[in-house]
């Protein structure tokens, strides 16, 4: 017996995401993307759709450790890797995660749209180095867009989640 199902939308395959720590299952079309997986059916709307097509980074989740572009990634291609948004990064205790404290610290937000991507960026990042240069920094978050133009205060708090996660 198939566990496959047909839908006026076309053929969904069950797969089971490993997100937060917690393992999920649900079911998805062959182009749904993990973007698209993780706020319609599992209510996480922190990763958002800003230009989908890779390039803004508002999107951003953490797979496997590594920043990727959840709009471009196959959700049944993501059932093997551990899957980060801006909702696991805090602590179980609820409190903030250093980079989103540093984020806050230094007002590195307006509207917040792109924030999530941003912090999930940083935390890839100085997870892979935790040494990074203030201008390693600089380019790794060169490639997320914020519309409100809060660079300055977002390298800022990356530098500040830097210098804490360090100490």
């Amino acid at each position: 017996m198939s566990t496959t199902t047909s839908t006026a939308t076309g053929v969904r395959e069950p797969v089971t995401l490993n997100v937060n720590g917690r393992s999920w299952t649900t079911s998805a079309g062959p182009r749904a993307t993990l973007l698209e997986v993780l706020r319609r059916e599992l209510r996480l709307f922190g990763a958002r759709e800003g230009c989908g097509v890779g390039m803004c980074g508002a999107c951003t989740v953490l797979a496997d450790g590594l920043p990727v572009s959840s709009c471009l990634l196959p959700a049944l291609l993501a059932s093997d890797r551990a899957i980060v948004t801006v909702e696991g990064l805090a602590a179980p205790d609820g409190g903030l995660h250093p980079v989103q404290q540093a984020f806050v610290d230094h007002n590195a937000f307006q509207c917040s749209y792109c924030t999530p991507g941003f912090v999930l960026m940083t935390a890839g990042l100085l997870d892979e180095d935790p040494d990074a240069s203030d201008e390693h920094i600089r380019e790794q978050l060169s490639g997320n867009l914020c519309r409100c133009g809060c660079y300055r205060e977002i390298v800022a708090a990356a530098i500040t989640a830097r210098d804490r996660l360090e100490a």
